[in-house]
């Protein structure tokens, strides 16, 4: 081997390298240990929420001393800032894909047109979504384009409007306006971004990532250690139009819901008893009546119980208004009945009963009052185009502070007319005795009065807050406002306790997958398994400080991916071996059979790496999360593989040799194992093709009759991971949780005391309330099977807790994200096919090789779908079909391949050598009985891997590794005995013609 000495020095300052990139996540890891131990001294486990204020501790400890020194002058932010990222899935946090409406942007940019055109264009556009490809944008110029007519984006009642100025004109063609619509949205998309931004930024996690999609209007957002659903929406999702507008008196509003409440008795149906909760009322008075009289005594009025009040079965009216008539909370009702409310009072009966005062009247609810979901209705003044007193944009600074009464509030600072706005509204309601509604997205956060008119420039929003929620509500108003509404489309969230458990059983996997691997090439091929050994832990080295340098995440899936590095990186070593072995049987002297045997085994192993790092890259490109996770590991873990095996063991091998010390590659035990291997492979291919054609058939028949077990990531819905105190049935559990949640299936998952469940229970809903809901009702149908003094609170944060009894982690699949995601893995698979196929077309130069090869990956393909098929109604682990089943499935597709292309090699090889003058059957089982010692033993390699990975590595990944340990199996014998008999079938005799020698440049 030439150039040693630079191959040396390049391989010792790479490691040193990566030493030095992974000395960063010592020294953070080192920081946090002491702040957590600091936080346990400081917060006993008797003191109540005692994880979350332990979490506050540690993270006060640690701003103290993050810019002290920590050794080397490295502080611990310096470290932070650098160390191995590790994914939601190993410390917990919640990762969302967040859809900017690209609708809104386009009414905005039209002055929320009423053309009926554009509005029937961007409702069609709405629809195609549920199964286009294309954007939004795209749906919606080709809509409006096919409408009938001489429909124009360029009419003055769509975009040639004041907002879009000389941009565009009346005289512009659709073809024309396109572009300059697509340049506005995109700008408003990037400007949405960037509010994301700011606010992530002051959101209060390390190491938080935002980054766009490759759908236009899409966001990844992941924030490590956030675990509060609700508080992550509110800081995503709010648009943070902050208004403000004077209140109606609630004694004005109070008749007009009386005469509402009798009109809704003869369109809403009677409640059942179950449904009506003890609210009583008079709605026998009329709005010419006393607000004292229309709010009479429990004695004198009608119980809701023995009548049907449609609106007072579900709203109270506020008490104090009999003694201040000018409050400005009409009344009060629970949160998950104001979607109920709301559409009563928007029906065009209820509508018409207005009275002239309230004709332009803004109903709007408040935020829940305390620990309660009470929320309270206010009636804001407007005009016919529906215009606050007050806009929100001449607001320039905003903060978290506190009340006179120590209260937490947010401060808000005016600019521009804002001061002279603000003095001229609150001498108004100072004259007027009523309130001004501080409302942001169509929630009242507070309504305060005014007894004077109030300079300055500055006032304050105060209401029931929390510190954090007032911090929030801050953030989101100084970071600006959203130029479109967004809502979460998909999350996933992972409890702390859960991520800790992955490393810990990653760790476990990693540790004993490593040591069996070092184990086994020591046992098969004594000191040259050795330097194997050894270039194999500068490999993990590698990878782990490459993966510390790029910044990129390590996630359970990536650390399966490098534990499968470990397994297949010995493969390299093994061609190189076994190819030695060869050379050395054929009399050669050890120094010529070690030259021969790397230059030979060269173009097996660059072809098989090359195939498989193929399929890694399809993976990253059509991924998201943990699946780019996997990818990326398993793509380092090829590149720094071939490295190591070509270069580093060669450097062990020569050294050891060059002093005429003799270097056997195989030990007692394994000496004449394989040796004379004589098989007849192609004579059996029959009974192989009948093998295989009835475990086709039979997987195509329960694949059509009984399915697949898809996941949410498929189908769309909830999961929820829960852990009991004790060991639960999870068919008895399914019943009662179908009971609450009409759709449900729980299924163990890991261990006997901890669900998997899933259910698509108000899956189209986007309303905050509705996860708080559904959380409800499994707090409720689990109530059973939990310890007595479990709280609901505690039920949510069951994974933070040290008994870590409750949900441990969820996430949520939208219907619509869900068919991307399908399609999208369908066309990772396909395009995978097709690259390979093109590539062995390429270095084979024979269109049967890639036939033989793509047959034998469908027939992998084909099993190992139809093994989940069959067995995932009764197999004791997770088995359904999500992205890291497609993830698992691409791997499979490389693995298979690999072996594939290792045969197909040699048999070009023999091709060569003896060109016409040996039968080509001959030729195919000489090269396949050449190759059975390296195929089984990396094979055997990689199972023990897997099988390691799949006992230890936790329930989150069982199904995975059972997928790559079928196709692994699946894999090698289709190598033998489905690609070369395929290949060998379908080649013709102008095939066989010799190709003309070229002499390849040796490896010296």
């Amino acid at each position: 081997m030439q150039n040693k000495g630079l191959i040396r020095v390049f391989a010792i300052l790479f490691g040193l390298v990566s030493l030095y990139q992974l000395s960063f996540t010592y020294f953070t890891n080192k920081a946090e240990d002491e702040a957590s131990a600091y936080a346990e001294r400081q917060v006993s486990n008797t003191v109540e929420d005692y994880v979350d204020r332990r979490g506050e501790v540690e993270r006060r400890y640690l701003d103290s001393v993050g810019n002290n020194p920590i050794a080397l002058g490295i502080t611990y932010n310096d470290a932070k800032a650098k160390e191995l990222n590790k994914g939601l899935d190993l410390k917990g946090g919640m990762n969302a894909i967040l859809e900017i409406s690209v609708a809104d942007i386009l009414k905005g940019l039209s002055n929320n047109s009423t053309d009926p055109a554009f509005n029937q264009a961007l409702d069609q556009a709405a629809e195609a979504q549920k199964d286009s490809q294309n954007s939004f944008l795209d749906d919606f110029f080709d809509a409006f384009n096919a409408l009938p007519g001489d429909n124009k984006l360029a009419s003055p009642d769509i975009f040639a409007n004041t907002t879009l100025g000389e941009k565009v004109n009346f005289n512009m063609s659709n073809a024309e306006v396109e572009p300059v619509i697509e340049k506005e949205v995109e700008e408003s998309i990037k400007s949405a971004f960037e509010v994301l931004r700011n606010r992530i930024d002051k959101f209060g996690v390390t190491q938080p990532n935002i980054q766009r999609l490759d759908n236009q209007s899409r966001i990844l957002i992941e924030l490590p250690g956030a675990t509060d659903i609700e508080r992550v929406k509110f800081q995503l999702e709010s648009t943070a139009q902050l208004e403000f507008y004077k209140t109606h008196y609630a004694a004005n509003v109070a008749p007009y819901l009386f005469e509402v409440n009798t009109v809704l008795k003869d369109l809403v149906a009677p409640a059942t008893n179950e449904e009506v909760e003890a609210v009583t009322v008079d709605s026998t008075e009329t709005k010419d009546d006393s607000i004292e009289e229309l709010l009479a005594s429990e004695e004198d009025s009608v119980s809701t119980t023995t009548q049907n009040n449609p609106l007072f079965e579900l709203f109270s009216f506020n008490p104090a208004i009999q003694q201040y008539g000018q409050a400005a909370v009409v009344g009060y009702a629970q949160a998950k009945d104001t979607a109920t409310i709301n559409s009563y009072l928007s029906k065009p009966e209820v509508v018409r009963l207005r009275p002239q005062d309230l004709r332009y009247a803004k109903f709007r609810w408040g935020t829940a009052e305390g620990e309660t979901s009470v929320v309270g209705l206010y009636a804001l003044k407007s005009d016919r185009s529906g215009t606050p007193a007050m806009d929100g944009d001449v607001v320039q600074d905003s903060r978290q502070q506190y009340t006179q009464s120590g209260l937490p509030s947010v401060g808000i600072d005016f600019e521009g007319q804002g001061p002279g706005q603000w003095a001229k509204l609150t001498g108004e309601v100072a004259s007027e005795g009523n309130a001004i509604a501080i409302v942001l997205d169509d929630v009242v956060y507070s309504a305060a009065t005014a007894k004077q008119e109030i300079k300055g420039g500055a006032t304050e929003i105060s209401g029931s807050f929390t510190v954090t929620e007032a911090q929030d509500l801050a953030n989101v108003l100084k970071a600006g406002k959203l130029p479109a509404s967004a809502k979460i489309i998909s999350y996933d969230v992972v409890g702390p306790s859960l991520g800790q458990e992955a490393i810990n059983s990653g760790l476990i996997s990693f540790v004993l997958a490593l040591v069996l691997v070092l184990v086994w090439m020591v046992f098969y091929y004594g000191k040259a398994g050795l330097f194997a050994d050894i270039a194999l832990a500068v490999n993990i080295l590698f990878i782990f400080g490459i993966l510390a340098g790029l910044g990129a995440v390590l996630t359970l899936p990536g650390i399966a991916g490098i534990v499968l590095t470990i397994g297949m990186s010995v493969d390299a070593n093994v061609l190189i071996f076994e190819r030695i072995k060869e050379e050395l049987a054929k009399g050669k002297s050890q120094k010529d059979a070690i030259k021969d045997g790397f230059s030979n085994a060269l173009s097996s192993i660059l072809d098989a790496n090359i195939t498989t790092f193929l399929t890694a890259l399809i993976l990253f490109l059509f991924g998201t999360g943990p699946i780019q996770g996997f990818a990326t590991t398993l793509m380092i873990g090829i590149a720094t593989s071939l490295f190591t095996a070509i270069f580093v063991t060669r450097l062990f091998i020569d050294g050891y040799g060059k002093n005429g010390k003799s270097l056997e590659f195989c030990t007692a035990a394994t000496r004449n194992l394989f040796t004379n291997f004589n098989k007849d492979f192609l004579a059996k291919r029959k009974i192989a093709y009948i093998v295989s054609g009835a475990l086709i058939i039979v997987s195509l028949i329960s694949l059509f009759t009984n399915g697949l077990d898809q996941g949410v990531d498929f189908v769309g819905g909830r999961n929820y991971t829960v852990r009991f105190e004790q060991p639960v049935n999870a068919s008895e559990v399914e019943g009662k949780l179908i009971a609450e949640l009409e759709s449900a299936q729980a299924k163990t998952y890991g261990e006997a005391n901890q669900l998997k469940i899933t259910t698509k229970y108000r899956i189209d809903e986007e309303a905050s309330e509705v996860d708080d809901d559904i959380q409800q009702k499994l707090f409720s149908a689990l109530g059973s099977y939990l310890p007595g003094d479990l709280t609901y609170a505690q039920f949510v944060k069951g994974g933070s807790s040290e008994a870590k009894i409750g949900i441990l982690e969820y996430n949520k699949v939208g219907p619509t994200i869900a068919d991307d995601i399908k399609k999208d893995s369908f066309w990772a698979v396909l395009g995978s096919l097709v690259v390979v196929f093109l590539y062995i077309l390429l270095r084979f130069r024979r269109w049967q090789f890639s036939l033989g090869a793509v047959a034998a990956v469908f027939h992998d393909v084909l099993i190992v779908l139809g093994i989940f098929s069959l067995t995932y109604k009764f197999m004791p682990f997770n088995m359904e079909v999500d992205q890291s089943f497609i993830a698992a499935i691409l791997t499979v597709i490389g693995y298979s391949l690999n072996d594939t292309v290792v045969v197909f090699d040699r048999i070009r090889e023999f091709m060569k050598e003896y060109g016409p003058t040996r039968k080509m059957d001959l030729i195919i089982n000489q090269a396949i009985n050449s190759t059975i010692s390296r195929t089984l033993n990396t094979s055997m390699t990689t199972l023990i891997v897997l099988l390691a990975i799949f006992i230890f590595g936790g329930a989150s990944i069982m199904g995975f590794m059972f997928a790559l340990i079928v196709g692994v199996v699946v894999g090698t014998y289709s190598s033998i005995f489905i690609a070369t008999p395929v290949m060998f079938d379908t080649i013709q005799k102008k095939a066989l013609k010799p190709e003309v020698e070229v002499e390849e440049e040796t490896v010296a």
